[in-house]
């Protein structure tokens, strides 16, 4: 019996995600989307280094997100501090992110 597993892109966000790093992040999360299948896979957005996240980097987030569900694909948020995770539900926009811990 042969599974298929769905594949994955990993993008590392930079240690403060906002007004100076988000055409940057942008463009590599949206490049990262589009070397995927459409209607399949999923970017794993790694923000472990990650200390701040402003309004523009939070715009970042919901463009690349934005571009990942017209593909029909899945953007994951790996280790979002507390301060985004919060930013994230106070907006309302925690539901459109799949947010992945992992303990270390």
């Amino acid at each position: 019996m042969r599974t298929t597993h769905s594949p994955v892109r990993e993008l590392r966000a930079p240690e403060t995600l906002g007004l100076e790093s988000r055409s940057d992040f942008r463009r590599a999360g949206i490049e990262l989307l589009e070397s995927l299948p459409e209607g399949d896979g999923s970017l794993v957005i790694d923000l472990t280094a990650t200390r701040a996240v402003d309004s523009a980097g939070l715009g970042a987030l919901m463009l690349v997100q934005r571009r990942a569900g017209e593909r029909r694909q899945t953007v994951v948020l790996r280790n979002a501090n507390e301060e985004l995770r919060f930013l994230l539900a106070l907006t309302k926009l925690d539901d459109l992110f799949r947010l992945e811990v992992s303990y270390r």
